[in-house]
């Protein structure tokens, strides 16, 4: 049992990209009964694999007595959707009160990936022993769940006859919204535009989350000031007045909620004062802002299609200085790239069955050019098995087919859009198409390639392009709407931008894991972005 021990982790494993906060809790069944006069004293220890070593991130309590333990703690972990990121679950019977494992009955262990966990929300597998065999009928299971509050809130506000501050004119109305601090004073957390010359001030509708309003309490109380600017700093206070979300909740479009602008001094010295103006709540509104964790937890899956570019240009597979040459290692920078993208993509997918295209290349037995057939020549079928179905697909089809040209994308970037078309019919947060390209050089068909993009950033559906070689990559820049927004040579803007374009050779000397970052970097946001678009939340969502 080679397992390195770190009882207390040094600072959140992984990157500063983290997405998120995931909490996984673990039960398990039929265990090993290890103990000769009693049932097992189980507990879990949570691994997670770092820099090819396995490092201790937590372990659970001792379920005393229990071959069917439910662990009432649960593990948290920083959730990166851009990383592989391995764990291993191993389960011992305490034996003694030390903390070195090696002093305790081994159960059994299971290792996977957190987006594994993540894509089926819940799954229950075997407990193997040191040599893989089953650990009797023992078997683990393990449920995942976002850790965030996601409820925004959403407010519309008006003020009506508020108290005229400045000299020779009306005043010109802010709104400041406060809630109480850790330490007792009030927080500010909201400050409204100003509205200038009016004492019926209409402000617009602002969103925040609601974790940073209230602390997601809808209980709590919040305190909202009105003041009058002034551009030298010194704001008049008009009045200020306490509410809660849940009563603000109370504000119906045809019914607002009327709250009265007290000034404290104001009410102390005038016998007769009755308020400093009255503010509207128009709305009030608690929705949830869900992010790319919801969608796939919610049941979302990712559909992933690879395009080869089998082009002249990129030599004869046979000749080493070949882009399509298989080196002694078994690899090249296609392949390079297929890994490290679909390793991280098939997760995320339940069958992991990949369609795999090639384009720019003769065909037996007529040998024509096709811009979009099955490398394992099954136009019916083109699925390959996992990534390495890809890989092996690729290895196996190099010999039969005539490198040609020229470099056309747009007819896989339209296969996949039909698909992603049908997915539409559906009406439902299900399915999402990433579509990687993976080419040496400059696209012969730019118009309708642009065209196509166009047209596909309607639907569920990115596009990732490696550029390998070292060929000038100016287009592909141009078709990643980074900068600028891209249009259709008829004018039509994309929607959003759907394109992520790296080359291979910033990553050449990189460790493998940093491409796959790079590339998959943007692909949490644009799934977010299309479905909120489409007013479509996860398949199982909760109400806010």
């Amino acid at each position: 049992m080679a397992y390195t021990v770190t009882p207390t982790p040094a600072g959140p494993v992984g990157s500063q990209y983290c997405v998120c906060k995931v909490e996984l809790s673990v039960c398990g069944q039929n265990l090993l009964d290890r103990d000769v006069t009693s049932k097992s004293d189980p507990f879990c220890v949570l691994f997670m694999e770092v820099n090819g070593k396995w490092m201790e991130l937590d372990r659970t309590e001792t379920a005393v007595n229990n071959l069917n333990p439910a662990f009432a703690k649960k593990f948290i972990i920083d959730y990166h959707f851009e990383e592989v990121q391995k764990l291993k679950f191993a389960l011992f019977d305490q034996d003694k009160s030390s903390m070195q494992l090696y002093e305790h009955d081994f159960l059994g262990e299971f290792s996977c990936t957190l987006g594994m966990i993540v894509s089926s929300k819940k799954i229950t597998r075997t407990l193997l022993l040191g040599n893989g065999k089953p650990a009797g009928k023992g078997m683990i299971t393990i449920a995942a769940q976002e850790l965030s509050d996601n409820r925004v809130i959403t407010l519309s506000m008006a003020g009506r006859k508020l108290d005229k501050k400045d000299l020779f004119g009306k005043s010109d109305p802010f709104l400041e919204f406060y809630k109480p601090g850790d330490d007792g004073k009030w927080m500010l957390v909201h400050r409204t535009e100003v509205i200038k010359y009016t004492l019926d001030p209409v402000w617009k509708p602002f969103t925040v989350p609601l974790v940073s309003l209230c602390d997601g309490d809808i209980e709590k109380l919040i305190k909202v000031m009105c003041y009058d600017y002034d551009s030298d700093g010194g704001h008049d206070f008009i009045g200020e007045f306490q509410t809660s979300v849940a009563r603000m909740c109370e504000a119906q479009d045809a019914f607002p909620l009327e709250l009265e602008c007290i000034n404290p001094k104001k009410q102390k010295k005038k016998k007769n004062y009755k308020n400093s103006g009255i503010i509207i709540v128009k709305s009030c509104k608690v929705t949830r802002d869900f992010s790319f964790l919801d969608y796939i937890l919610g049941g979302c899956q990712l559909m992933f299609t690879v395009g080869i570019d089998f082009t002249a240009s990129n030599g004869n597979p046979r000749d080493p200085s070949s882009l399509h040459y298989i080196n002694p290692m078994g690899t090249n920078e296609y392949l390079s790239a297929i890994w490290a993208v679909g390793q991280i993509i098939q997760d995320y997918d339940s069958d992991k069955m990949f369609p795999a295209l090639g384009f720019g290349a003769q065909l037996p037995p007529d040998w024509k050019v096709s811009h979009e057939f099955a490398i394992n020549f099954n136009p019916t079928n083109p699925f390959c098995s996992g990534v390495e179905g890809i890989v092996q697909a690729y290895s196996a089809c190099l010999p039969h087919i005539r490198f040609y040209g020229p470099t056309n994308f747009s007819p896989i970037v339209n296969h996949v859009a039909r698909f992603a078309a049908q997915a539409t019919q559906q009406e439902s947060a299900s399915q999402y198409f990433i579509l990687l390209i993976i080419t040496d050089g400059v696209i012969s068909d730019m118009d309708e390639t642009r065209h196509a993009v166009v047209q596909a950033s309607k639907l569920p559906m990115s596009i990732i392009i490696v550029g390998v070689g070292n060929a000038d990559f100016a287009a592909m820049e141009f078709l990643d709407g980074d900068s600028r927004v891209l249009r259709s040579y008829t004018g039509e803007e994309a929607m959003r931008d759907i394109v992520q374009f790296v080359p291979f050779r910033d990553f050449r000397n990189a460790p493998k894991e940093t491409l796959a970052k790079a590339v998959l970097a943007e692909l949490p946001q644009q799934v977010v972005q299309y479905f909120k678009h489409q007013n479509l939340p996860p398949i199982n969502s909760e109400p806010a």
